[in-house]
């Protein structure tokens, strides 16, 4: 799949900010006034400019609005009102602690709840594609939720809850690509499946159905160099999950180590979620030869 600037942004930046959500629901930190909405403000910009990001990728923006309307079967649509329902109560809930200085306990875990069922919904938009082998699998739901908490406790200044979520979010993430390397094998997807011509004798392409790039190789064949790819993981991994970990659980570590974690997982967490789209194969590509690439 094209690795969309504004996709990558939406995953990334929403899953930090309901993350943030989720700990601030349970009152860790348990802040009120001017310090809770410093904290409320980040975890809103975050979330909601991620979302904000992702209508920039669909083909009319302007349309965002029927996402709403097909709840009972598409999980882009579960995401919207559940997106919409965590930032309702959670809006409520940092009201009552900025301005009335206190935290409504029943509140904040719904709020909490709400934010985890958005991030979910948002990695079964993804995990529930039959097509992309790579992301139809259980560790993708997994790598949503752990990489958003472990975000989410590092901006929160929970630092043994970061450590252990920063470790568990680093290893599904390795368990994701080992897993994810070998779905598309695992499919048995092949020309002949992909045209449902059965098995008649070997199936084989007469020629390519493009002699150029076009939309669908744009969105869906984008490939990415082994090497590349290697590379790109050994950094996301490091600067993801091992390095914000060894910040802040360094001897003295304060909010400009701490501060230095958060930019170290952001910058971890985009170079993960770029390789995350890079890599899917798309079945699709099976018309356009090996990997879906145009001659």
């Amino acid at each position: 799949m094209h690795p969309a600037p504004s996709v990558i942004a939406f995953t990334t930046l929403s899953g930090l900010g309901f993350g943030l959500m989720v700990f601030l629901g349970l009152g860790e930190p348990a802040v009120t006034g001017w310090t809770a909405f410093w904290f409320f403000l980040i975890s809103y910009a975050l979330a909601v400019g991620g979302l904000l990001a992702s209508t920039f990728h669909l083909g009319h923006p302007e349309r965002a609005l029927k996402a709403f309307s097909q709840w009972q079967t598409s999980w882009l649509s579960r995401e919207a009102w559940a997106s919409v329902a965590a930032l309702l109560v959670m809006g409520v809930y940092a009201a009552a602690a900025v301005f009335l200085g206190t935290r409504i306990a029943a509140l904040g875990l719904i709020g909490a709840a709400l934010s985890l069922v958005t991030v979910f919904t948002t990695s079964m938009i993804y995990a529930q594609l039959k097509t992309v082998p790579r992301w139809n699998q259980l560790l993708t739901p997994l790598h949503f939720l752990t990489a958003s908490l472990a975000g989410g406790a590092l901006l929160a200044g929970q630092i043994m809850p970061a450590a252990v979520l920063l470790l568990l979010a680093g290893m599904v993430q390795l368990g994701h690509w080992r897993v994810g390397d070998a779905r598309f094998s695992e499919a048995g997807h092949t020309l002949a499946s992909a045209t449902g011509l059965g098995q008649p004798g070997r199936i084989r392409a007469f020629e390519p159905p493009h002699t150029g790039p076009n939309y669908l190789l744009r969105e869906m064949g984008f490939a990415v160099g082994r090497k590349h790819a290697r590379k790109l993981r050994i950094l996301a991994a490091l600067f993801g999950y091992a390095l914000p970990m060894a910040l802040i659980l360094a001897p003295g570590a304060g909010h400009l180590l701490g501060g230095l974690a958060v930019l170290s997982h952001l910058s971890g967490i985009l170079a993960s979620r770029w390789l995350f789209f890079a890599e899917a194969e798309h079945v699709m590509g099976l018309y356009y030869g090996p990997r879906g690439q145009c001659p």
